[in-house]
């Protein structure tokens, strides 16, 4: 099979003339192919010379044209311009042209002003959908891989008909560019634009979700100073591009409470409460545990409370946990369930041996992969957004969110703590005991935020 390209400008008479000729030999010749490509006048010059620089090929003028060698792999063969075109058409296929210069030119102009109709339809239809605008923050990062096939689905937003996603990675410009085009091609269904972003000059313009994935620093021993100095440019951007309603998550393994307490500070226009940050690493690394000791899946356990420092000192709580399918002496349906606790009679290994083999299995992940355990948040993040958008009955959530005078502690401070969903937003449980242990244990963890934010702030103010 011959499959030729044919690109042009518009209003190129020699661009029309081709085109007549391929046309001429697709309707003579059953295994003949033609792809016509139509640039306009003012973007000719740059995309032939982005196109000839992809392909190391040398050429100046409207058209190019070149083949396909669809059975034999590579990029194509340039064949050159029209006068190359049509000699090849002579040589191989014994048909030529003989269109007059007046009909080339009426051709022309036919050409261009269809190609200017058919842009002011794109653009008039393009008017008429009403995105929702994500935004992916360090969009290189593992996780975006597995988080993007899943993120763009009607189980996520269910409310939404399209999806403009825009993958902002500070450098790297050409692995982002590989990037939306592998987005592209998974074909999703929500899926309207894909836009990459190098810089911050349209950081979080009309964002209504925001996934904040792990910084990279080169040098890790000013990584503190790094995030606070980017976070709190970041929550100002956000204050003045982003919706109103937006929905920040932030997630990662380093100083994931401070990265989000730097954003709802700086953002000052938008509630609190938008600003989440994922502590699902942990709550799935405990049920885990807990369910090899049980012998019963992970998906089994649930409603496994992460509080504290999700980056730092947290503690693993049980005091709502069930465990389902438990091959005890007492048995019920599918449905039936039996509280961890009453399961686990060891207070030692719950309050020592579980929350050790938590930070144990954490830190073994990152420091054999050198990055987060990037299925595992993911799912956290999706499992989020869909009870943030949707209907999660009472499951309850571990996230970093800012605590407003909530079990005693101070206002502002940004801690994991037990919250359930409904109707869009998002409430701190309070149906759990906070006896005087798990009270120190708070007091504890707010300490140590507090004083990690301060001894981020003043690196900063030193450097």
């Amino acid at each position: 099979m011959a499959k030729f390209v044919l690109a042009g400008k518009t209003d190129c008479p020699h661009f029309a003339k081709a085109e007549l000729l391929a046309d001429k030999l697709q309707k003579c010749l059953p295994n003949f192919r033609i792809h016509k490509i139509a640039i306009l006048p003012d973007q000719w010059k740059g995309w032939l010379e982005d196109i000839c620089k992809r392909n190391g090929w040398k050429h100046e003028r409207s058209p190019l044209v070149w083949r396909e060698l669809v059975y034999q792999g590579g990029g194509g063969m340039l064949l050159g311009g029209f006068s190359d075109f049509m000699e090849h058409c002579q040589d191989y296929y014994n048909i030529t042209s003989d269109m007059p210069s007046e009909l080339m030119l009426s051709v022309a102009a036919e050409n261009h002003e269809t190609r200017m109709d058919l842009i002011v339809e794109e653009q008039h239809r393009a008017g008429l959908i009403k995105p929702l605008h994500i935004w992916i923050c360090s969009a290189l990062h593992p996780t975006c891989c597995f988080l993007i096939p899943h993120l763009l689905s009607a189980e996520v937003f269910p409310h939404n008909s399209a999806i403009s996603l825009h993958l902002l990675h500070l450098e790297r410009e050409e692995e982002l560019e590989e990037l939306k085009m592998v987005t592209e091609d998974l074909d999703l269904p929500l899926l309207h634009q894909v836009t990459i972003h190098t810089d911050l000059t349209e950081a979080f313009k009309e964002a209504d979700v925001i996934v904040m994935l792990e910084e990279s620093c080169s040098e890790e021993e000013k990584k503190k100073e790094f995030i606070t100095k980017t976070y709190k440019e970041y929550g100002q951007l956000i204050d003045t591009r982003a919706d109103k309603d937006v929905k920040v998550i932030v997630s990662g393994d380093s100083f994931v409470n401070l990265r989000c307490s730097l954003l709802l500070e700086n953002a000052r226009s938008i509630n609190g409460s938008q600003f989440v940050a994922m502590a699902a690493h942990l709550g799935n690394e405990a049920r885990a545990t807990i369910a090899k000791k049980l012998e019963v899946t992970t998906a089994d356990v649930t409603d496994v409370i992460v509080w504290g420092n999700i980056s730092g000192s947290f503690y693993i709580d049980l005091q709502r946990a069930q465990v389902f399918n438990y091959k005890g002496a007492i048995r019920g349906p599918a449905s039936f369930s039996k509280p961890a606790l009453k399961i686990l009679h060891s207070r030692k290994w719950i309050e020592t041996d579980l929350q050790d083999s938590v930070r144990r299995q954490r830190a073994a992940v990152v420091s054999k992969t050198c990055r987060t355990a990037a299925m595992t948040d993911a799912s956290g993040i999706l499992s989020v957004l869909r009870a943030w958008n949707g209907d999660c009955g009472a499951e309850i959530f571990s996230l970093g969110v800012v605590c407003k005078d909530d079990y005693n502690l101070p206002d502002g401070v940004v801690l994991s703590v037990p919250v359930t969903f409904k109707d869009g937003k998002w409430s701190v449980l309070f149906d759990v005991t906070v006896g005087d242990e798990l009270k120190e244990k708070l007091q504890r963890f707010t300490r140590e935020l507090q004083q990690e934010k301060e001894l981020a702030e003043d690196e900063e103010s030193h450097s």
